[in-house]
């Protein structure tokens, strides 16, 4: 069976199989463990309807902390079939699915107790953001794909055209100074476009702050902030070579928003094509995501300066 205490000794394994070093993965652990006790408490010690004492009958196969963690995060990161999963943790395909579920639930009230989460309520963005130590931002949308519906309605819905595949789409706010995912949306169907998720949600900025964006926002130009979009060339015509310049400085800073999206996209649950259905966790895995990578570049911060 996989484990934390045989994979600790092999570092290279542990961070390919988590995304996370040793230092990172023990660090997580503790917030990791009081999530899972207050998960406990309240779905299952609390019920009025249990027949016997929580924690009797048989023993679980994740018998400590260090397995419940390194399981969930082991699906993020690799996002293997259940099967396989059930192989690796000695267990069934059904209790791994039960597992997956309860344990993401545990693992997104970690990241919260943290502070690692993004914001998702518009109403609080600018509140959000005038905590940041820098005022420059950059908001970019991100797809991934999923499977094809089977509905034609959905499948229209879903299907965009820039991937030419059925995507699932947010938009996210990247903290320019620390690189961390500072707001991420609603999770949105691949055919709505960037602008309009921009729209329906309703962004405000604190005023006096830099925000960075692609031509997928054209006409979007938040209240009180300075916003830097690349000039699109002229039909016919060239671009001036002052407008040449300014689109090569406004891309070597955007590029950051790539290295913080490929950041959260080391979970291979939220780059690969996702296969679960359960409603809602198409959104949740997203959001684990973000508050994973804000964790890793958090820590790796702070160790730099």
């Amino acid at each position: 069976m996989l484990s934390y205490q045989r994979l600790k000794h092999h570092p290279r394994v542990l961070r390919t199989f988590t995304g996370l070093d040793q230092t990172e993965f023990e660090k997580l652990l503790p917030h990791f463990a009081m999530a899972y006790h207050a998960y406990v408490y309240d779905q299952h010690v609390t019920k009025k309807s249990r027949k016997r004492r929580y924690g009797g009958g048989r023993k679980p196969r994740l018998a400590v902390m260090e397995d419940k963690l390194l399981f969930i995060l082991f699906y993020f990161k690799v996002y293997p079939l259940q099967e396989v999963m059930a192989f690796l943790f000695d267990t069934s395909q059904g209790r791994v699915n039960e597992w997956i579920h309860q344990l993401s639930t545990v693992l997104k009230m970690a990241l919260g107790k943290a502070q690692m989460l993004p914001e998702r309520d518009p109403k609080n963005l600018a509140q959000t953001l005038a905590l940041c130590v820098s005022v420059d931002f950059i908001i970019d949308g991100t797809e991934r794909r999923t499977q094809r519906p089977t509905d034609s309605t959905e499948q229209q819905e879903k299907y965009s055209g820039k991937k030419k595949a059925h995507t699932l789409k947010n938009n996210l706010i990247i903290d320019l100074e620390e690189r961390l995912v500072r707001y991420r949306s609603r999770t949105f169907a691949g055919r709505i476009h960037d602008k309009r998720i921009c729209d329906e949600e309703g962004y405000t900025f604190p005023p006096g702050c830099v925000l960075f964006k692609d031509t997928g926002f054209q006409g979007f130009e938040p209240e009180h902030v300075c916003t830097y979009q690349p000039k699109k060339k002229p039909r016919g015509q060239e671009l001036s070579p002052s407008d040449k310049a300014e689109n090569q400085m406004i891309a070597s800073i955007r590029i950051l928003v790539e290295h913080v999206i490929a950041g959260v996209k080391r979970c291979r649950i939220v780059h690969d094509v996702f296969r679960n259905t359960k409603a809602q966790f198409d959104d949740l895995v997203m959001e684990i995501a973000c508050g994973l990578h804000n964790f890793r570049a958090t820590l790796r911060y702070a160790i730099c300066e």
